[in-house]
Formats: structure tokens, sequence, C-alpha cells
């Protein structure tokens, strides 16, 4: 192997995603992943912590999505629509990133220290995204409830668009909001 591999974190990733399909979460050691993507196992820990956070490792990204997304929302914007702001910049992140997207869910859903992790991962968005809104100056309880309203609409956006495939991730969090500000509106 040469000292240097062209796109070793995606291959990584790739790696480890059809391991965890053909062998599962569990039956699958960093070994097998760096050799399957025909790199070394130092090459993998130089990319990732542990075999979790190639599943995990883009929270930082969408952290900064989050927060930067609800930083330029216009001034006029109230807390649940700079809320919908940033969860569209994260939604579109996810363009072309289906197959990619519902093979990563499958390996997730069938593990349980994974759906803790996934919860984790949400609550730290939603904790991202509310100190964002009490930068912007809304006060508690809204920035509190607007994010957490904003990852549950993200979550079940998440959720159709698996299912559905056709329409885009951003689509699927308007359409979710809409529904969300209905339902409060007593509709």
């Amino acid at each position: 192997m040469g000292r240097w591999e062209p796109n070793a974190r995606g291959r990584l990733e790739e790696a480890a995603l059809a391991l965890y399909g053909e062998h599962g979460y569990d039956r699958t050691t960093v070994a097998e992943i760096a050799r399957r993507a025909g790199l070394t196992e130092r090459t993998f820990f130089r990319h990732f912590a542990d075999k979790r956070e190639v599943l995990f490792g883009g929270s930082a990204l969408l952290q900064d999505l989050l927060t930067s997304a609800v930083a330029d929302a216009p001034a006029t914007a109230v807390p649940l629509d700079a809320t919908a702001r940033a969860l569209e910049a994260v939604g579109a992140v996810f363009e072309g990133r289906h197959a990619h997207a519902r093979r990563r869910q499958a390996v997730i859903d069938a593990n349980a220290e994974l759906r803790e992790r996934e919860l984790i991962k949400l609550a730290t968005l939603a904790t991202t995204l509310a100190e964002a809104l009490r930068r912007r100056g809304v006060p508690d309880p809204a920035a509190a409830l607007s994010a957490e309203a904003g990852i549950a609409v993200f979550k079940v956006a998440f959720e159709r668009w698996l299912r559905d495939g056709l329409q885009s991730l951003s689509h699927h969090i308007r359409e979710s909001l809409d529904e969300l500000k209905a339902v409060t509106a007593g509709r």
C-alpha cells in the first residue's frame, strides 16, 4: 500500500457501510473495514475515533450549518422561521445521498447502541439550534421550544424522505413544518 491514498475517508465509509450491511455492525471490525477499503487500521484511526463514528462523523458539519443558517436568517424572521432556514440548510447536505442515507439508517435501526447514539446526536443538534437562537436574542423558553420542535420536524421529514426518495429532504422539511404549524394553530 502506498503512503497516500486518495479519498481514504470516503473509501472507509463505503467499506464500513458495506460490511455493516453484510455482517452486522457488531460483527464488523476496524481491521475488516480498513482491509476492505485497501487501507491500514492506522489510516482508519486517522479519520475516525472508532467504528461507530463512521456513521456519525458529520455531526460537527451539521452543527455548523445550523448555527450559520440561524445567524444568517433575516432579522425579521420569527424563531420558527429561522429554525426552518437552518433545517433546510442541513437538508441540502443530503441531496444526492438518498441511497447512502437509507443504508446508514438501516444499520442504525438494527442496533440499539447506534439508535441511542443517533438520539444523542439529535439532542446535541437541538442544543446547538437553541444556542444559535439565543444568540439572535430569542429568549427561553421560545428558543428551546423552537429548537426542539425543529429537530422533531427534521426527524419526521428525514423518515419520510427515506421512505419516499422522490421528493427532496428540503421538501419534506417544509411539508412537515407546515403540518406542525397547522397542528399548533388548531387545524
